[in-house]
């Protein structure tokens, strides 16, 4: 069952705006989240041409963290292009194949980083006053309950891979040795 939401949750993400508001322009639809984020730090800017999803992006969810990121949502970024985007191509053999308990670890490490970095995101966007601020941001309670619906997900499948690793017997396997 982890397998099928672990490989599910990168193709709903991908289509997860499209269900609920208008579609970006020249994209048909398509979202992707990774590349708004990796686009966030500028690495990736004038090869892949992504400034209009962007834009698009943060006008519809009011998201000031992608338009102007402060410098502790930069280093989220860079850990997640170092650390997070590798993990998801062993993630998805591992998966696939099945029977790969040496997935536990990398598994542990990818959603507990995952988790952290989205626990300070989610207060940012909750409890910081935009009003004050130079960036676009979300100016009602529906506006700020809207961009944490884009976030919220990014917390819940890690935790939910977490739980899985720590708790599910088959991850979790002890062996037990013989006595002489």
């Amino acid at each position: 069952m982890l397998e099928f939401t672990f490989l599910s949750w990168r193709l709903i993400a991908a289509r997860h705006a499209s269900t609920h508001i208008a579609r970006p322009p020249d994209e048909g639809g398509r979202f992707c989240p990774v590349a708004v984020d990796v686009q966030c730090i500028h690495l990736v800017c004038s090869f892949l041409k992504l400034t209009e999803l962007l834009e698009w992006y943060t006008a519809t969810f009011r998201d000031p963290l992608m338009l102007q990121p402060p410098a502790w949502f930069k280093a989220f970024m860079y850990c997640e292009a170092v650390l997070q985007l590798p993990f998801f191509p062993v993630a998805v053999y591992a998966f696939l194949k099945g029977g790969c308990r040496w997935i536990r670890t990398p598994a542990i490490i990818y959603s507990t980083h995952a988790a952290t970095t989205l626990f300070a995101i989610l207060a940012h966007i909750l409890f910081h006053d935009f009003s004050q601020s130079e960036q676009l941001g979300p100016r009602t309670q529906r506006e700020r309950l809207t961009l944490l619906s884009v976030y919220v997900p990014y917390l819940l499948i890690p935790l939910l891979i977490l739980v899985t690793m720590l708790y599910h017997p088959h991850y979790n396997h002890v062996e037990k040795r013989k006595r002489k």
